[in-house]
């Protein structure tokens, strides 16, 4: 009986990305490989076509809302909940679309190494781009 493979719930190419700071690069990423996406619970694998019950913070200040994505499960900090999945960029052009009013800021490795932020509308922007064309701003 063959061994199951573990799922590597890491983005080679969404961290070089992050490492250089380059939205185009980080776009190019979201639309052709995994980002990492904290659960709140785990997935329900008797149910495939279950929606995922994605964690988002919450700003005790204002109340919105900021979606952490990941390029490596081992950059997500302990205190979030254990559970991730791996997504692609339509899945979240998706999410963005149906939640994106309700979140203000949307932050790639958080806590390191190579931390990014987006807003909501930059990133649907830039997934939106075909053919790998550049967007014209980039977030900081």
């Amino acid at each position: 009986m063959a061994k199951k493979k573990k799922p590597d719930f890491s983005s080679p190419v969404l961290a070089e990305a992050l490492e250089k700071q380059d939205m185009a690069a980080v776009a190019f990423a979201l639309r052709h490989h995994p980002v990492v996406v904290p659960l709140a619970s785990a997935i329900d694998r008797d149910k495939p076509t279950a929606t995922p019950d994605v964690w988002m913070y919450r700003q005790p200040e204002t109340a919105r809302l900021a979606l952490l994505l990941f390029s490596n499960a081992t950059n997500k900090p302990a205190a979030l909940p254990p559970f991730v999945g791996l997504y692609d960029g339509e899945w979240l052009a998706a999410f963005l679309r149906t939640y994106g009013d309700d979140i203000e800021t949307v932050f790639f490795d958080i806590a390191g190494p190579h931390a990014m932020q987006a807003t909501p509308d930059e990133l649907l922007r830039v997934l939106a781009l075909e053919g790998g064309a550049e967007p014209a701003t980039s977030a900081e």
